[in-house]
Formats: structure tokens, sequence, C-alpha cells
């Protein structure tokens, strides 16, 4: 998904966060729009479930970061500070990790 950095799996959240995501597109009409192509081939894009922004209501719930490097709508900015301020999903931890840290954590670990 374009722009945010979902919680993986393994991660505290991580399952509330596909939770959220299949509440919002399960078997819903999904509209594509294709941003760009990551390293690996994959379509990065924003995707409108039913006429809602998965994208934003992922960090408005607080299941995702939004990823500075790609930011192009920096609306995500305000939602990811209220979703901070009210605690919200990954915000409720005290020390919250990002995506991408967890994942060179877990890289790293023997």
């Amino acid at each position: 998904m374009a722009e945010i950095d979902a919680l993986e799996k393994g991660q505290a959240f991580g399952n509330r966060s596909k939770q959220h995501l299949s509440e919002t597109c399960f078997r819903k009409q999904a509209d594509v729009r294709p941003q760009t192509r990551d390293r690996y081939g994959r379509t990065v894009a924003c995707v409108i479930c039913d006429g809602v922004d998965a994208n934003a209501e992922q960090v408005r719930a607080g299941m995702a970061w939004v990823l500075d490097k790609y930011i192009t709508d920096h609306g995500l900015y305000a939602a990811q500070a209220e979703a901070r301020a009210a605690k919200r999903g990954l915000w409720a931890d005290a020390v919250p990790v990002a995506p991408w840290g967890w994942r060179k954590e877990q890289a790293a670990r023997p």
C-alpha cells in the first residue's frame, strides 16, 4: 500500500492491523490506484474500498505508519498525529516500534 508501512504479523498489533484492513476491504468493491512498483516488482497503490481510503484508514486506526520517504498525501500526517494523540493501535504502546525497525531487528537475530 502506497505511502504507509503496515505492522508485521509477528509485531505487536500486527494481527489487528491485518484484521482492520480486512474489515475495511474484504468482499468490497476496491479501486486500486497504482503509483509505482517496488523493488520486487509488486504494485504499490492507494486502495479505495467502497469509497474508503484504506491506506489512510490504516493510519487513522493506528495500524500503519506513514512512510516519510514516499509521502505525497500529506494529509496522512494529520491522521497519524490524531491516532498518536488518541493512543490508537500501535500508539497505545509506551515505545511503539516502526515496522521497518522491527524487520531490521528480526533480520539481525541469529
